[in-house]
């Protein structure tokens, strides 16, 4: 054979392998079937770079980190469809990622909850199970995240659920903490922990408990005043975990609120694993990881691929973030690197954006002090989209060279300066040489011809080329409203041609959409687009 594959019980480590290419063939090593994999997939790459005369050599590889996490946002808009996932999930085999986490604030359907995910197209069951095996087929686990202590807005909007949250007044205050002293917010949490929890082999969950940031200041007041509040938070903490070792799993949080009460460390139990999130390189909590990890506390690293809030992505600060984090987690000894990809406001970021970043924190995951930055985006656009030109490479910079999230609100922000409450002010801080500088690079930025792609990577070109799209009319969007905001004229032609270039986009933003995703929140995001183009056709008149 030209590939022999052998069970060598001398390597050590379960995703370990040896692969070595000589004149008589290929013999790819390891002691388990996922070191076997992971060979396999390397032996991918060889062939992609070599074609089918590969040089001898000798390769012993192992990664990094026992985990080489993505963490998916499946809440803020988008739900993506199983077809969707499962692609993704070999993607990320590919890069020898091995851990998938959904996040999930309203958007499963649980039988003893109707209510909750009505009309945001959720997963059911039999979607987590195929989820689920598929990811088994790949060696990467499927670790569940349900929102259980902050960002419950979505179901403390419902009538039914109203009642438990900590705000008195849930009309003046969006944010959704449950109350940590009302009995029904446990009682709410062993229901749907129930049906969710017993679908997932993987050990971990993450119960997520972040951005607590109204507890203490409703119902729980009294409570706060008399323990404080890191117990307060701690408190309810440590009933999540009950429930949790209930169903034989082993609780994961996010560390913000530990950190921001680090008085509670010591009283942490050690079997919750602290996950430390920071998004960007010069973030506070990244240089605070060894206050966990002193306290013997499991812990992984949590960067993120700086989509959010973006058309094309924020990609320095991605990048170093990412590769800083990993250095970090390397020092204190991690379980591993959990890459985070989010959906603020809508979700209108593309998953085709996501990819570089995704890819990125896969390989610092798993051999971080080999990943050459300088080179890295044209290697993934060769090995990904096969463009050996780096002409792709130039184009994922540029969309990816935008520091701010400015640009994403002003898509849709009103133009009309007589409005006297816009959804968001972002227009006002705009830097505006930044926007006219971005305008002209945008206008002049063409995705190269590149052979066909498979389906998956045919549209994530689509979405690039769209992200560019956005980037121009939110660009032009700006000025304009500048310019108005000034009590400077616009010329009608120009908001005319503006409100029909967006809904023509409009277009096509709903079909890449549905491509991928179920319909969720899509009229949310059509909704701001038509009453961005109508006003620009109002302005006109």
């Amino acid at each position: 054979a030209a590939v022999r594959l052998v069970r060598d019980g001398r390597i050590r480590g379960e995703e370990a392998y040896r692969l070595t290419v000589r004149a008589d063939g290929i013999e790819l090593r390891s002691a388990a079937a996922a070191g076997a994999y992971y060979a396999v997939q390397t032996l991918r790459d060889l062939l992609a770079l070599h074609g089918r005369n590969l040089p001898g050599m000798r390769i012993d590889d192992k990664p990094d980190f026992p985990r080489r996490g993505v963490y998916l946002d499946c809440s803020r808009g988008k739900v993506p469809k199983v077809k969707t996932v499962k692609a993704l999930i070999e993607r990320l085999a590919h890069w020898k990622v091995n851990e998938l986490q959904l996040y999930i604030e309203n958007t499963f359907r649980y039988r003893s909850h109707p209510a909750i995910g009505r009309g945001y197209s959720p997963f059911t069951a039999a979607d987590i199970l195929a989820i689920q095996e598929h990811a088994e087929r790949h060696h990467v686990r499927l670790v569940g995240s349900l929102a259980s202590f902050g960002h419950m807005e979505k179901i403390l909007a419902l009538p039914e659920y109203r009642h438990l949250a900590e705000a008195t007044d849930f009309r003046r205050d969006a944010k959704g903490d449950l109350c940590p002293t009302d009995p029904g917010s446990i009682r709410l949490l062993a229901d749907l922990y129930a049906e969710f929890l017993p679908l997932l082999k993987a050990r971990d969950f993450n119960a997520c408990c972040d951005e607590t940031r109204q507890i203490g200041l409703g119902r729980s007041r009294k409570r706060a005043e008399k323990i404080g509040l890191g117990r307060l938070y701690l408190e309810f903490v440590l009933k999540i975990r009950r429930l949790v070792r209930k169903h034989g799993k082993r609780l994961n949080i996010w560390a913000d609120i530990v950190l921001a009460h680090p008085e509670i460390i010591p009283d942490i139990p050690r079997d919750i694993v602290m996950l430390n999130w920071d998004y960007s390189p010069a973030g506070q909590r990244i240089d605070r990881t060894g206050e966990i990890a002193a306290a013997g506390l499991p812990l992984m690293c949590c960067p993120g691929t700086n989509s959010w809030q973006s058309h094309g992505t924020r990609m320095e600060q991605a990048v170093a973030n990412v590769a800083k984090f990993a250095r970090i987690a390397r020092r204190y000894q991690a379980e591993g690197v959990l890459n985070t990809d989010w959906g603020d406001h809508g979700h209108r970021n593309l998953l085709g954006a996501s990819l570089h970043g995704f890819a990125h924190g896969a390989a610092h995951s798993w051999h971080g002090r080999g990943v050459e930055e300088k080179h890295f985006t044209r290697r993934f656009c060769f090995l990904t989209f096969a463009d050996p030109t780096g002409r792709l490479a130039g184009v994922l910079r540029a969309l990816g060279a935008y520091p701010r999230s400015d640009l994403y609100h002003a898509l849709v922000e009103p133009l009309d300066p007589d409005r006297e409450t816009l959804s968001h002010r972002t227009i006002q801080r705009a830097d505006l040489r930044l926007v006219r500088r971005r305008l002209e690079q945008t206008r002049s930025l063409r995705l190269p011809r590149l052979k066909p792609q498979p389906e998956f990577e045919a549209l994530a070109l689509e979405e690039l080329d769209l992200a560019r799209r956005m980037d121009l009319l939110a660009c032009e969007r700006t000025l304009m409203a500048r310019r108005l905001r000034a009590g400077r004229s616009v010329p009608a032609h120009r908001l005319r041609r503006w409100g029909r270039d967006l809904r023509e986009l409009a277009e096509d933003f709903a079909a890449l959409w549905r491509a991928r995703n179920k319909p969720s929140r899509l009229r949310d995001n059509l909704r701001a687009m038509r009453a961005a183009s109508e006003e620009c056709d109002r302005l006109a008149r």
